[in-house]
């Protein structure tokens, strides 16, 4: 059984995390017999170790782990593979892939753009 992390970085007001459940419910919709679970570094639960352990309880085997960074800044290179190592090592039998950081996709980039210029007015 294969799983997701949607892995933020979390903030103490909980409305931060709606475009996030948001997006988790769109990959639910697209993808029906996933397992989809949203993952904070801080603040907000539940954490990595939290979320790895709920889908690894599921009988998932297989988690990708998608962080939903702008950029590759220190949480993701430094952070993350610290925190996924212990997680790992919690839950030997399952197998955990880090992807890129969300922003540094070349169609969320494109779709961050157009927002953008959607706040202008027509030319």
């Amino acid at each position: 059984m294969q799983g997701l992390i949607l892995f933020a970085h979390g903030a103490r007001d909980p409305r931060w995390a709606l475009p996030f459940e948001a997006v988790a419910t769109r990959v639910r919709a697209a993808r029906p017999g996933l397992a989809v679970r949203l993952a904070y570094l801080e603040f907000i639960a539940p954490d990595l170790a939290g979320a790895g352990a709920e889908l690894a309880a599921l009988g998932c085997t297989r988690i990708a782990v998608q962080p939903m960074f702008l950029g590759a800044g220190g949480h993701v290179r430094k952070d993350l593979p610290l925190l996924l190592q212990a997680l790992a090592a919690a839950h030997p039998a399952v197998a955990f892939t880090v992807h890129t950081a969300v922003g540094e996709i070349e169609s969320v980039a494109d779709a961050m753009a157009a927002a953008a210029l959607h706040a202008l007015p027509e030319a």
